[in-house]
């Protein structure tokens, strides 16, 4: 594999929404292509005969059922867990609009 170029590392970077120095693109160049060479190198191990898993560990969902609470919790209490201020027993959040 080439070595990337100056250009294609801040290709790379603008994509990412990453803004890098002068100084940290020949740093970055270096090591995105011993990355890339890695890749290289897996692209070359022979797996035909792996069969295809989402996962290594043997771990099997987990799930818990639904269960309905019937016992009625105050508002205060629940309110009182809140760190923002409260209104009318509502939580005020800050606006998403600036």
């Amino acid at each position: 594999m080439t070595q990337l170029s100056a250009d294609q590392v801040r290709h790379i970077a603008k994509l990412a929404r990453l803004q890098i120095s002068d100084s940290e693109v020949e740093t970055y160049a270096k090591n995105l292509t011993a990355i890339l060479g890695y890749i290289d190198q897996l692209q070359e191990v022979d797996t035909s005969g792996v069969e295809p898993t989402a996962q290594v560990t043997g771990t099997t969902n987990m799930l818990r059922s639904d269960e309905i609470c019937t016992e009625k919790i105050p508002p205060e209490s629940l309110l009182g867990c809140s760190a923002l201020p409260i209104n009318d027993d509502q939580i005020e959040t800050p606006s998403a609009h600036g």
